[in-house]
């Protein structure tokens, strides 16, 4: 469990390193689009920053530790074994190489411009994807960077908050954001990345949700009550 009681602060060196990791992505977008005109790049790196940021910060401030706990990664203890492999890729698919093929496909125009309100509904997806993804880390103080089930009895079933949609809202919401990204930025390459990522996450949901239910206590319940994993009436 993080205690409340005494934790350790999220260092300004670390603050730094996400600032830095989350500007990267849309940064790496501009140039191999190597266009500074293209609005939507712009508008992406507002989106992807923002929400990186203060949900991060938001987060810290209703649970005091919850960001080491989050750059443990590999050095945590419990982490689950797949999740080591699972969990990377999916850190990875879900950035890099969907925004070298978009800036790319600007870059040598692949795909042809959408109509300006794809562009926006695009943008109003990944809104949305962000907004629900950052929802889902600031309400549950067990949202870790890989798959974790503590053992001493103090991890707790999440059910509140966007938890009350459905079971996995931290995945649910970036599956939005990547939809939106191939309408906002112009891109019907990036359906192929898009499409391995989204295949990674159901995966990884899946397996998640399967150690839930065998090892965390009252989880086996909470799925008789809340019985979508990632799209109500869906999935």
């Amino acid at each position: 469990m993080i205690n409340q009681k005494s934790v350790n602060k999220f260092q300004p060196s670390q603050w730094l390193g996400v600032s830095i990791t989350y500007l990267s992505v849309p940064l790496i977008l501009l140039v191999c689009g190597w266009d500074l005109s293209w609005w939507q790049a712009w508008v992406f790196l507002v989106l992807i920053v923002t929400a990186g940021i203060v949900s991060r910060v938001l987060a810290e401030q209703r649970h005091p530790g919850i960001l080491v706990e989050r750059s443990k990664y590999f050095k945590a203890q419990d982490v689950k074994s797949w999740d080591k492999v699972l969990g990377t890729l999916m850190a990875l698919s879900i950035s890099f190489p969907i925004v070298i093929v978009a800036g790319l496909d600007h870059r040598f125009t692949w795909s042809s411009h959408f109509p300006i309100w794809v562009n926006l509904l695009g943008f109003i997806l990944i809104a949305f994807g962000y907004a629900f993804a950052s929802w889902a880390l600031i309400e549950n103080r067990f949202f870790f960077s890989l798959v974790r089930i503590l053992k001493d009895g103090e991890h707790k079933v999440c059910n509140s908050g966007p938890y009350r949609i459905v079971r996995h809202p931290g995945y649910a919401g970036n599956l939005f954001a990547l939809l939106g990204i191939v309408l906002a930025l112009d891109s019907l390459w990036t359906l192929i990345p898009v499409g391995m990522a989204i295949i990674i996450a159901v995966i990884r949901t899946e397996l998640e949700d399967k150690a839930l239910q065998e090892e965390l206590k009252g989880y086996k319940e909470y799925t008789q009550q809340v019985h979508y994993k990632l799209i109500p009436g869906i999935y």
